[in-house]
């Protein structure tokens, strides 16, 4: 293989923690009882349900209508009848409305699931529409609806688009067991989301500690001229979004800017193979691979979920807990959430569910900060986080926005190289969220 290796500036080398499932191949889960489906699983507006209690449903059906532009639909991941429509609990931290759905387990097929045509015969135009109707988000995490991303503001043009194949969080295997597993689809999601924003230049970018899922990509792509397939130095945060530009073309987004402002829009693996099935099936996105791990769970594995499953019951199928548990986080030890409840549901951004013992999850005692400057060598966005959390900490927010704390991706590269154990992202987040709220309150004035 001829493939280039690429970085960036900054990051960092948490241990990677991903031998437990890195060579399992996805096994579809246990089909539940009961699925719960939140009306807002994508960043933006929630969705209203279009579906009353007693009505019967089909795999792929529309249960949830977006009510805004920044949105994105949400379909029955079940056959069965609506039980419920009432707020629960998600990963997020919050209620959220959910429509509940006793599964008959006949999975029975919407009418509405079925091909939608060829790349060869679709338009740029169908392609995004197809995108829009199938409830396609980034599933990264991010959750950001892909159809809002592909409809550039005017003025703006693009002429690159980059599929993260990175996954560089820690313990992770989601992405990497999809790219050696149907690698077709990931090439072709790709295709599509070229065609629909009419560029001629695609790149994979897959860490370097990854060689069955580079070989697998290469091949699948070898025959596509206007698509490159690069190595990336195994470095954390070698996914996030500027990182991954400035590594594939070498353009920087500016404080601020978005992707499409140095013409480029990045998107997940994971989403371009969900655009893959949109358009070759129908299917809507109603399941996704998550990654169950830790030395918390007694058999970790990459299974095949249907969105709205609780996290108990994909635990249990993994053989439930293992040993004193200190922490269930949804998505990676970096940048995942931790959840006080596993009674909650699988949505279309559940990367992984990350199980820590009591030992591992406890957190060290901070002491005073010595001044080392080890989180500004490996801020990947180049900021001060010792400086921004200082100011987060003594609420003055002012100070940390003029230190420029909405430049921060969340990475937690800083935390993690802190040799004081300081609570640097934390306080930067906090920061964040004041600052957006105080932004709010002037233009509501």
């Amino acid at each position: 293989m001829n493939i280039r290796t690429l970085s960036f500036k900054g990051g960092t080398h948490p241990p990677h923690s991903k031998e437990a499932t890195e060579k399992l191949a996805v096994v579809k889960a246990k089909s539940p009882e009961v699925v719960v489906i939140p009306m807002q699983q994508h960043i933006g507006a929630p969705c209203e349900p279009i579906v009353k209690v007693g009505d019967e449903v089909k795999v792929g059906q529309k249960i949830g209508e977006p009510k805004g532009f920044v949105s994105s639909p949400v379909h029955s991941s079940v056959s069965g009848k609506v039980i419920a429509i009432e707020p629960r609990l998600y990963s997020g931290g919050a209620k959220v409305n959910c429509v509940v759905i006793q599964n008959d387990m006949q999975d029975t097929l919407s009418e509405t699931v079925k091909s939608k045509g060829s790349l060869e015969t679709l338009s740029a135009d169908e392609i995004k529409e197809i995108i829009k109707d199938s409830g396609i988000v980034g599933m990264g995490g991010a959750t950001f609806p892909t159809h809002v991303k592909l409809a550039l503001p005017p003025g703006k043009t693009v002429d690159t688009v980059i599929l993260n194949g990175a996954e560089c969080e820690p313990y992770l295997t989601s992405d990497h067991r999809l790219m050696v597993e149907n690698p077709q689809a990931v090439v072709y999601g790709l295709k599509a989301l070229m065609k629909a924003l009419n560029v001629s230049k695609g790149f994979i970018g897959i860490e370097n500690n990854k060689p069955d899922a580079l070989e697998a990509v290469y091949n699948a792509a070898k025959d596509e001229k206007s698509i490159e397939v690069v190595a990336l130095k195994t470095k954390y945060p070698q996914g996030a979004e500027k990182q991954l530009i400035y590594a594939c073309t070498g353009r920087e987004v500016p404080s601020g800017g978005l992707p499409a402002d140095v013409g480029v829009v990045v998107n997940n693996v994971g989403t371009a193979a969900a655009i893959a099935e949109a358009i070759n099936t129908g299917m809507p996105l109603v399941q996704r691979i998550v990654t169950v791990t830790g030395k918390g769970v007694k058999n970790p594995q990459n299974l095949l979920v249907k969105i709205g499953t609780s996290f108990r019951e994909v635990i249990e199928q993994c053989g439930g807990f293992s040993g004193n548990v200190g922490k269930v986080i949804a998505g990676g030890p970096m940048m995942g959430i931790a959840q006080y409840s596993v009674d909650i549901p699988v949505i279309k951004g559940t990367s992984g569910i990350l199980i820590l013992t009591e030992e591992e999850a406890k957190l060290p005692e901070p002491s005073n900060c010595i001044r080392c400057g080890k989180c500004v060598n490996v801020c990947p966005i180049n900021l001060m986080p010792l400086l921004i959390s200082s100011y987060s900490l003594l609420d003055r927010f002012d100070k940390a926005e003029e230190m420029n704390a909405m430049d921060c991706i969340e990475c937690g590269s800083c935390s993690f190289i802190c040799p004081a154990k300081r609570p640097l992202v934390d306080s930067i987040r906090v920061a964040k969220r004041e600052i957006t709220a105080q932004r709010k309150k002037a233009q509501s004035k």
